[in-house]
């Protein structure tokens, strides 16, 4: 049987926060923040401008939990519930030093360490009873090292598999060892609401307690047809194998590639014109073609995502005729999907844009309209393909804003990196 441990940092942005200040404390006794209280002992929250529609909460305390604040909620709600709510800017710098460091230690117990997140890693532990005979001590050691080196706490859920791993270190917080294996399922993991299991998105869990499926074990014991049903087939053939236990995903050490490229912008002011879509659209282009180079890969889909002030999200995308790695031609793609998909008559919050379908052989075949020339040419695509070589090698030589696409002089916009 295999041994997987799940650890995965308390509140970790304001943890790291708040680790920092004690230590700029500590050298520095009238350094700012030095009389403060630990941010995690305080109704407190990692968060932006309060006075922006955008800024959003990314990691609150205990405290600040009891009073109804939850991750991803606009900061100007979370003022409302807790008048007092003391407000840290964030700092991904910090979070990429902390996150570092934290991995740096596990792999020292393990030579399978598989990053999930910034805060959150699995380590594969089978085969190293040896070393560590009692899997429940050996996560107390980690997680008692990591707070008396590094000076914040973590959960580790211990189990079988990834699945069950995840969910343990999801119990009781902060500074807990779980465990859940198969044989605890039914007493542990069965009584949780359904919306509580790894994967179950609010809209799955509406559907679910609808038809009285509310708890994980009601789930695991309803019929799979009818989930599937339910729920489709990928979607609830997965949540009911994972209420059930069933997990054989292994760990893995390498990142798997992504399987595409997106980036959006959600905006202070809505988009109220066609032009000031299509500066956003080109600069997205710029931006997510980049990577794609970078990469070495290529596109054969592009999406466009659009939210106007009803915060739904709307799509529409095209399969390209061949997979490129081009700014030029993956703007025009995203305009006529745009104009295709916004009317006009509503401001818009967000526009984003996506490249997907990845070709990674670098062999592109050209379509029947590219032979018959009713595609772009082949002076043209060694254009674009010297032109975008030029703006990625000066942008990596100088930094990112040494030079602007044309259609975006003066033009602001920088998009919100995306996870």
């Amino acid at each position: 049987m295999r041994t997987i441990f799940h650890i995965d940092v308390n509140s970790a942005y304001l943890s790291w926060e708040a680790v920092r200040r004690r230590r700029d404390a500590e050298r520095d006794p009238f350094a700012a923040h030095a009389a403060e209280p630990d941010l995690r002992e305080i109704p407190s929250i990692i968060g932006g401008d309060p006075n922006r529609r955008t800024s959003i909460v990314l990691a609150k305390s205990v405290p600040a939990k009891k009073y109804g604040i939850v991750t991803g909620e606009p900061v100007s709600a979370a003022i409302r519930k807790c008048p007092g709510l003391v407000i840290a800017p964030s700092d991904f710098a910090l979070y990429s030093e902390m996150s570092h460091a934290f991995k740096a230690i596990l792999r020292e117990y393990s030579p399978v360490v598989e990053s999930f997140s910034v805060d959150e890693c699995f380590l594969d532990m089978t085969g190293m009873g040896r070393m560590f005979p009692d899997p429940v001590k050996a996560a107390h050691m980690i997680k008692d090292r990591i707070k008396g080196e590094l000076g914040f706490t973590v959960n580790v859920g211990i189990s079988s598999n990834k699945l069950l791993a995840k969910m343990a270190s999801d119990f009781e917080k902060p500074d807990k060892v779980h465990t859940l294996f198969p044989e605890e399922i039914e007493a542990k993991m069965w009584p949780l609401p359904v919306g509580e299991l790894f994967l179950c998105g609010k809209s799955s869990a509406d559907k679910l307690t609808r038809l009285h499926i509310d708890t994980i074990g009601a789930l695991a014991k309803a019929d799979q047809a009818s989930v599937r049903a339910i729920l489709g087939n990928k979607a609830g053939t997965q949540l009911w194998n994972f209420a059930n236990g069933i997990d054989d995903t292994p760990v893995t050490a390498e990142a798997e590639a992504p399987k595409g490229y997106s980036n959006e912008i959600t905006f202070d002011d809505n988009i109220t014109t066609w032009e000031m879509g299509e500066k956003v659209l080109l600069h997205l282009a710029d931006n997510v073609a980049a990577r794609v180079r970078r990469d070495g890969v290529k596109a054969s889909c592009i999406s466009v995502i659009i939210r106007g002030n009803d915060m739904k999200k709307h799509s529409h995308q095209r399969m390209l005729d061949a997979p490129t790695d081009s700014t030029s031609r993956t703007y025009e793609v995203a305009k006529e999907l745009y104009r295709q998909l916004w009317d006009g008559r509503t401001g818009l919050r967000l526009i984003g844009l996506a490249m997907t379908q990845i070709d990674r052989d670098g062999q592109q075949q050209l379509s029947l309209f590219d032979a018959l020339g009713s595609g772009s040419t082949a002076e043209e695509d060694e254009r674009d393909h010297k032109a975008d070589a030029a703006v990625d090698a000066l942008r990596e030589k100088f930094g990112d804003d040494i030079i602007k696409r044309g259609g975006m002089l003066g033009s602001n916009i920088r998009p919100r990196k995306r996870k």
